[in-house]
């Protein structure tokens, strides 16, 4: 399968030192110059993702264009026009995206938006990953990755693992 993504999914996944999940998972995985960007930024300013490289695997392209509806969209930022400008233009429904915003956009605009846990469930199905919950912890405590005791209790119930 072939994926665009935004910052937050491979920053997080990179934070993880699981790049190998999302490169296995997907024949191609493409993002913006944006995102790479972003990503190069908060690995050089945000302690959290200090030393951080940006995964070699991950093909950079520009869009030629964004569409006028998505620059318009305040509720995007930048990286998040620019990913689904680029799934648009290459064709690719799947994207991965974290942000509430940008996976509403992206099913208005008939893509099949995912997220990182999406990722992280895939890849305990494929066998790339033993136990989720103990990377969920990680990520809250060390990255500050935002999830409610609900979505922690909701994808135990998913992955068959106990809380």
């Amino acid at each position: 399968m072939i994926v665009v993504t935004d910052t937050s999914v491979v920053l997080n996944i990179s934070w993880l030192e699981m790049d190998e999940v999302l490169e296995k998972l997907h024949s191609e995985v493409w993002a913006p110059e944006e995102v790479r960007v972003e990503f190069e930024r908060l690995a050089q300013i945000d302690p959290r993702f200090h030393g951080l490289q940006f995964p070699l695997f991950i093909r950079v392209a520009r869009p030629s264009l964004i569409p006028e509806e998505l620059l318009q969209n305040n509720r995007l930022d930048r990286g998040e026009q620019a990913a689904l400008a680029l799934a648009l233009e290459k064709g690719i429904i799947d994207i991965l995206m974290d942000e509430a915003a940008g996976r509403k956009v992206a099913r208005g605009l008939g893509l099949r938006p995912s997220g990182l846990l999406g990722l992280l469930m895939a890849g305990k199905q494929a066998g790339l990953i033993p136990e989720v919950l103990p990377l969920l912890d990680r990520l809250r405590t060390g990255a500050r990755f935002y999830m409610s005791d609900e979505l922690r209790a909701l994808m135990a119930e998913r992955t068959g693992e106990s809380i």
